[in-house]
């Protein structure tokens, strides 16, 4: 059995990429710099693909992510994920160590994470998932997300698949995915319409002023599916997540809460406030007794295990339904016998 570490994690220098501004080099090729291993594909999607690659000085492996820009507005969303990265240096935060733009597609070397995504870490058979390892990773995450909101910058796109395992043994997490990030200024309103409807904010799908507090909402639909296995807002449809966020309507009474203590019931409550105002900071989430005490109790969470693991399978569906979408708007001949 695999119990993750429920202490607070300590940081191991020695697998950190330094940080460094990054600025975009502009007609340079990222293979002057850089062996891309075209073999090892990390991952593909509409955004474009990764590889795996390797720096030629100094051997350190990392992420590259190749972006075709097609249009103005997909080069001014790149740039701007570039410019907000480039600026956030935390243990919490995934690390941009350089970029490339040959004018038809951006090439950005990102921090190597190899844990894979959290939820999908935590339903393993043999990991086994305690109240008090929520508090450890809550902790981080709101730890992540305190150091973002510092730098005036909001995420915009919490959500489970947006939180990594740094490796596949630890506990640490690192908070990824700026593609939506921006930057907030006070003297300025700011409104978007994106996000992904069940862990978007109530102020975003009415298409209010948003702030620092449109994440929280975020953190507490995250806190409760983690806890719980349950997504709160979940609807079959998109129109359907974001008309239940508008309503903000939940409760505790799903059998998976039996075991979940009222300080971590209190804690989702004081994120999920329709009013974003009244909601806690990413500061004051690490003030609450919570986050700050951990429970004594270290029950199986088995039936939340349960859960979590139909909401990470249905989530491997859509994932797997839209990158043959966007491998076949690409030109790809997709074999639907074979899928």
């Amino acid at each position: 059995m695999i119990y993750v570490d429920e202490d607070d994690p300590i940081e191991d220098d020695d697998i950190l990429i330094p940080y460094r501004d990054v600025k975009v080099k502009h007609n340079v090729d990222p293979k002057t710099d850089y062996d891309i291993i075209k073999d090892e594909e990390l991952g593909r999607g509409s955004y474009g693909t990764v590889y795996l690659c390797r720096e030629k000085s100094s051997g350190h492996e990392f992420a590259a992510k190749y972006v075709h820009v097609k249009n103005k507005e997909e080069r001014r969303n790149m740039e701007n994920e570039i410019d907000i990265m480039s600026c956030l240096h935390h243990p919490r935060i995934i690390q941009l160590y350089d970029a490339f733009d040959n004018g038809k597609t951006i090439c950005v070397m990102l921090e190597l994470i190899s844990g894979g995504e959290l939820f999908e870490r935590v339903i393993d058979e043999d990991f086994v998932l305690t109240e008090k390892a929520c508090v450890a990773f809550m902790r981080q995450i709101c730890d992540g997300v305190g150091y973002i909101h510092s730098q005036s910058i909001i995420h915009l796109d919490l959500k489970p698949e947006n939180i990594l395992c740094l490796t596949k043994t630890g506990n640490r997490i690192k908070l990824i995915d700026f593609g939506m990030a921006r930057r907030f200024d006070p003297a300025k309103k700011l409104k978007v319409l994106f996000g992904t409807p069940e862990f978007t904010a109530p102020e975003v799908v009415n298409f209010d002023e948003i702030s620092f507090y449109t994440d929280m909402w975020s953190l507490g639909s995250i806190c409760y599916l983690l806890l719980s296995g349950i997504s709160p807002f979940y609807g079959d449809t998109d129109l359907e997540s974001m008309t239940k966020v508008t309503v903000g309507k939940y409760d505790f009474d799903d059998e998976a809460f039996n075991n979940i203590s009222q300080d971590a019931k209190d804690f989702i409550k004081s994120l999920l406030v329709m009013d974003g105002k009244k909601r806690l900071t990413a500061a004051q989430c690490l003030e609450h007794t919570w986050l700050k005490k951990s429970p004594k109790q270290t029950t199986a969470l088995s039936t939340t295990k349960a859960k979590l693991k139909k909401f990470v399978i249905r989530k491997r569906w859509i994932k797997a339904v839209n990158t043959i979408i966007a491998l076949q708007k690409m030109g790809a001949k997709i074999d639907f016998d074979l899928v």
